[in-house]
C-alpha cells in the first residue's frame, strides 16, 4: 500500500497533471496448453513448421497494451487518457473502463470492424505464441496527441482539464507510434517509450528517434538486446542514448539503469500463478506511477512490482 505521504502526492499531482495513454486496446482471448511447447518442437523440423495444439482452457478478458496500463494506473491512484481505437463491438469493453472510474472520451469508435483481438496459448512453463488481429486499431495511426495537447482535453468524470504532462507510447500500430513521437518531441513532451513486439518494423533510424526523445526506454532482456542489434550499439552506447533504460528479467526480477547507475531488483512473489498475459504492462503502470510520484529509481521499480500485484488481483 501507499504511504499516506505518498497518496497526498498523488492526489496533490492529479489536481494538476495527467498522463496521456497509447496503445492498444482489445479483446483477449487466452488458451491455456497442459503440455509444454518444447516436447512438440523437432529442432530438424523447424524450417516445415506445422503445429496444433490442444488446449483444456479458454477464457476472454479484456486487454491491450494501453487498455491494461490505464486500467493499472488507476488502480495505483493515476488519472490518464487513454488515446486508442475500439470496434463495433465495443459496448461491453467500453462498461467495464467505465465501471472502473477509467476515461473513455479519448477513445474513437469504427463502425463495420471489430476491436483487435490477442490470441495466445500459454503452456507450462508460461511460454506463449500468440496472434494479433489488428482490426480497429489500424486507425490509431489518425489519432492525434499534438490536438490532445493543444486543446487541453484530458477532462475526466469530474470535468477537469489539466494540461498534458507525460505520455505513454506502447505498442500499437506502428505508424501511430513514430507519429506519436514526432508530437512528443515536438510538444516537448516528455514520454515512455515501449516499442516490445514494433521493433522490428521500424527502421534503425525511426527507433533511434523514439529512444533518443524518450525520458524512458523499457523493454524485457530479449527486446533490448534486439534493439542494440538493430542499432548497431553496445549497451553502454544504448544508456547513452536515453536518460532511463529499464530491463525486465522475468523471473530474474528487473534493472534500471543510466549511465551512471545500475539498480536490480528482485522479482516479486505472486500470491496465485495467473496467466502472465498483460502482467508485463502492469509492471509499466507500477513503475510509472512511482516514477511520477518522483520517487527514487529503487521506490519507482517496488511501485512496478505492486503493479503485478494488482494484475494478479483481478
Amino acid at each position: 500500500m501507499f504511504s499516506f505521504v505518498g497518496d497526498l502526492v498523488l492526489v496533490i499531482w492529479n489536481l494538476f497533471m495527467q498522463v496521456i495513454v497509447t496503445g492498444s486496446l482489445g479483446y483477449d482471448y487466452i488458451m491455456d496448453f497442459p503440455g509444454r511447447f518444447a516436447d512438440r518442437i523437432m529442432p530438424d523440423k523447424i524450417h516445415k513448421l506445422s503445429l496444433s495444439f490442444l488446449v483444456d482452457k479458454l477464457s476472454k478478458q479484456f486487454g491491450g497494451t494501453g487498455a491494461n496500463i490505464a486500467y493499472t494506473l488507476k488502480l495505483l491512484g493515476v488519472e490518464s487518457l487513454l488515446l486508442a481505437c475500439a470496434g463495433e463491438d465495443f459496448a461491453e469493453y467500453k462498461k467495464h473502463l467505465e465501471r472502473h472510474g477509467i476515461v473513455t472520451t479519448g477513445i474513437t469508435e469504427h463502425q463495420r470492424v471489430t476491436t483487435s483481438s490477442y490470441f495466445v496459448i500459454t503452456d507450462q512453463d508460461d511460454n506463449q505464441i500468440g496472434s494479433f488481429y489488428v482490426g480497429a486499431m489500424k486507425y490509431a495511426r489518425d489519432l492525434s496527441i499534438a490536438a490532445v495537447a493543444d486543446s487541453g482535453n484530458l477532462s475526466d468524470s469530474r470535468n477537469r482539464t489539466p494540461p498534458p504532462h507525460f505520455v505513454v507510447i506502447a505498442p500499437t500500430d506502428p505508424a501511430a507510434m513514430k507519429k506519436y513521437v514526432k508530437e512528443c518531441r515536438s510538444h516537448k513532451l516528455s514520454y515512455f517509450y515501449d516499442p516490445a513486439f514494433q521493433i522490428a518494423t521500424f527502421t534503425p533510424v525511426e527507433l533511434k528517434e523514439g529512444i533518443t526523445g524518450a525520458a524512458l526506454l523499457i523493454g524485457n532482456d530479449y527486446e533490448i538486446s534486439l534493439i542494440e542489434d538493430r542499432l548497431g550499439v553496445s549497451h553502454e552506447e544504448l544508456l547513452a542514448m536515453t536518460p532511463v533504460v529499464i530491463t525486465t528479467l522475468g523471473a530474474k526480477g528487473s534493472i534500471i539503469e543510466t549511465c551512471n547507475e545500475a539498480i536490480h531488483i528482485k522479482p516479486a512473489k505472486p500470491k496465485n500463478t495467473s496467466d502472465p498475459t498483460g502482467a508485463g504492462d502492469a509492471f509499466r503502470a507500477g513503475f510509472l506511477a512511482g516514477y511520477l510520484k518522483a520517487a527514487s529509481s529503487r521506490s519507482a521499480l517496488e511501485r512496478g512490482l505492486s503493479g503485478l500485484t494488482a494484475h494478479e488481483l483481478l
